[in-house]
């Protein structure tokens, strides 16, 4: 007979569904398995859930494989679409737009970054649209799609691609998913969380219909309210609107375009952002604003006024604060989602977090002691983690030249991280965009925010200069042509998804 641990983790309570919990649910049913551990959910139909994340950013692909479920069948299951990256509208200046695309910028060169030797040309008058070479960018102008394929050097075998979907269905696909791998769920109120007096972890829940739920494990997907993490263990939350000042969102789902673009597009208004999110059966609607700059209402109107289609129900409101939990691991209670804190959805971050959460979780994943090392190690990732994307959101605002509202006069006066100061000033410097150490956001992403917010550059990199101008000009025409042809052979989004995953 085969060893084991006679601590091991015999019983993980869930407490909430939506997004977080059912994405953990899945993931813990996939990995553990019926046989080592009981895993149940206690969620209530009575409590509604957010549903802001409904897009996310290509790591997406990585859960789905770890899950083994069929692409085609979840993007049907969700009514989802293809999404290729991101469309900013007025964010550096009114009147401008660029685009973040997914995947990479042409390709380096002689150990040089593509970027660098773009800035060189750039600079000189030459291939002054840096979105013809990006193969993402190109065909999402274009209502392009497809999945990679085996074409060799070929562009087309390196798309890099997310998902929009319908962030209930999405909950609803995870949950069958789940219960089929032996999670159970539980439906009920949860009206008192129980600690053990020796030892001060959470030893059970006790549900409004009277039924107590030991376990050993909880893992806190309540909300925003925490309810174990922040209420029952007081675990502080960290504040970071001081940064980012918005603290509100309204939303509304409208009627779906003819044309389904393959893009997400945020859209910067007076006192915030507004994201549109295609999808099979309608367009997902948002206006995130600061409450300081702007009213509900005039918010609400901004965004009503500027829908792509007829409204399909009436506007929805959430109040958030950006931030973290000082801790995302205290005792035997782990957060995941928004207990643990939020960012908001500019870069489509929500469900990485999520994501991160669960496979940080599975990676450090804890007997009945409950080590300090794991847990210690678990919260300085997830702390570091949401450090770096905090930086990538505050970028956006506090690198514009807009000066028509308080709201973006405050944005670009404030003062900022120090990582973020330093990252602006060696990109004034050279150009240069760097990924530290293993945050989220690569040099690519960088670079092209940097760059779309007008970020002015005093000099190109100097070692953009070992190609001879005559030598680059052809090779970077080369590239450009070979984005040009791959876009062009692409079918288009609505095509492609008619042919293989049509709702």
């Amino acid at each position: 007979m085969q060893p084991t641990t006679s601590n091991r983790i015999r019983s993980v309570v869930i407490v909430g569904g939506g997004t977080a919990g059912w994405m953990t649910a899945a993931a813990l049913g996939r990995v553990l398995g019926r046989d080592y551990a009981d895993i149940r959910l206690i969620e209530s139909d009575a409590i509604g859930t957010v549903g802001v994340g409904e897009a996310t950013i290509p790591q997406i692909n990585i859960f789905n494989r770890m899950l083994g479920i069929a692409e085609d069948d979840f993007v049907r299951r969700t009514k989802g679409s293809f999404k290729l990256g991101i469309e900013f509208v007025d964010w550096g200046a009114l009147g401008t737009r660029y685009f973040h695309p997914f995947g990479h910028y042409g390709i380096d060169m002689e150990g040089v970054s593509f970027h660098s030797f773009w800035m060189r040309m750039a600079k000189s008058g030459a291939f002054a649209d840096v979105e013809d070479f990006s193969l993402m960018a190109r065909a999402a102008r274009g209502g392009k799609f497809m999945r990679p394929i085996d074409a060799g050097n070929s562009p087309l075998s390196g798309i890099a691609y997310a998902f929009h979907f319908d962030a209930g269905l999405y909950a609803a696909y995870l949950r069958e998913y789940a219960e089929a791998k032996g999670v159970s769920r539980t439906e009920g109120r949860i009206n008192a969380v129980e600690r053990d007096g020796e030892s001060g972890n959470i030893s059970h829940l006790l549900l409004e219909s009277g039924e107590r739920v030991d376990g050993e494990l909880f893992i806190d997907c309540s909300g925003f309210g925490g309810l174990v993490i922040g209420k029952t263990l007081g675990v502080p939350y960290r504040d970071w609107s001081r940064w980012l000042p918005c603290d509100r969102a309204v939303a509304v789902p409208c009627e779906r375009l003819a044309d389904l673009p393959p893009y997400t597009r945020s859209t910067a208004r007076t006192a915030g952002w507004q994201w549109r999110i295609p999808l099979q059966h309608r367009i997902g609607n948002g206006h995130v604003y600061a409450s300081d700059y702007i009213s509900d209402d005039e918010a609400a109107a901004q965004l009503l006024g500027s829908l792509d289609g007829e409204p399909l129900a009436d506007p929805r409101f959430l109040k958030f604060t950006t931030g973290h939990r000082a801790r995302f691991w205290e005792r035997n209670c782990v957060s995941i989602g928004l207990s643990a804190g939020f960012l908001e959805p500019l870069e489509s971050t929500s469900i990485w977090m999520i994501q991160t959460g669960i496979a940080r979780l599975l990676s450090n994943f804890p007997d009945r002691r409950f080590a300090a090392a794991e847990r210690d190690r678990y919260n300085r990732q997830m702390i570091e983690e949401s450090e770096f994307i905090r930086d990538f959101l505050i970028l956006h605002y506090h690198a514009t030249r807009r000066g028509d509202s308080d709201f973006w006069n405050y944005c670009r006066t404030m003062a900022i991280p120090e990582r973020l100061a330093e990252k602006l000033r060696i990109w004034r410097s050279t150009g240069r965009a760097f990924r530290e150490h293993e945050e989220l956001f690569n040099d690519t992403s960088w670079f092209a925010v940097m760059l779309g917010q007008g970020v002015e550059v005093e000099r190109y990199d100097p070692l953009a200069d070992i190609l001879s101008y005559d030598e680059l000009t052809a090779r970077m025409e080369h590239i450009r042509q070979a984005m040009a042809n791959s876009a062009d052979y692409m079918p288009s989004h609505d095509r492609y998804i008619a042919e293989n995953c049509a709702a």
